[in-house]
């Protein structure tokens, strides 16, 4: 086998506060803060000086964990502006299954989450969604109807 399994997906941050905030709001649990550092950093990153904080997110059965990364130095670099459409290359959203769609949507929305399109529903299957939360990110949310 060439790979055991996914361990996380990592988001560049600004707010780490924020973002922490918003993922805990959806659901998941804050499994730890720590400082990153060192040569092992920047040989890692192929970034010299690396001084990054990171938080990393669990989801409820502890399968999949997003890692959250506010970099001190050096400093970040935009990728340009935070409400880039949902067709652009590269990493586009990150998606989880919710009990209650709209609930989880009214839920974030004081955490500045805001939709990008409209809950749809996708044939007798799923009740789907696009917002954008902290940073900019695209967060799909996906309610399987019974």
């Amino acid at each position: 086998m060439a790979i055991q399994r996914m361990d996380n997906v990592g988001i560049v941050v600004e707010d780490m506060d924020a973002a922490i905030a918003f993922f805990v709001e959806l659901g998941m649990e804050l499994e730890g803060r720590a400082e990153v550092e060192g040569l092992f950093a920047d040989q890692c990153t192929g970034l010299d000086g690396v001084r990054c904080d990171i938080a990393m997110v669990r989801t409820p059965d502890g399968h999949s964990r997003l890692e959250l990364a506010k970099y001190r130095s050096p400093a970040v670099i935009s990728a340009g502006p935070r409400n880039r459409p949902h067709n652009i290359l590269g990493t586009h959203r990150v998606m989880f299954a919710v009990d209650n769609i709209e609930d989880t949507v009214a839920r974030l929305r004081p955490h500045g989450a805001e939709l990008v399109g409209e809950i749809a529903r996708f044939e007798d299957s799923y009740l789907l969604c696009y917002l954008r939360g902290p940073e900019g990110i695209i967060v799909g949310l996906a309610e399987q109807l019974r």
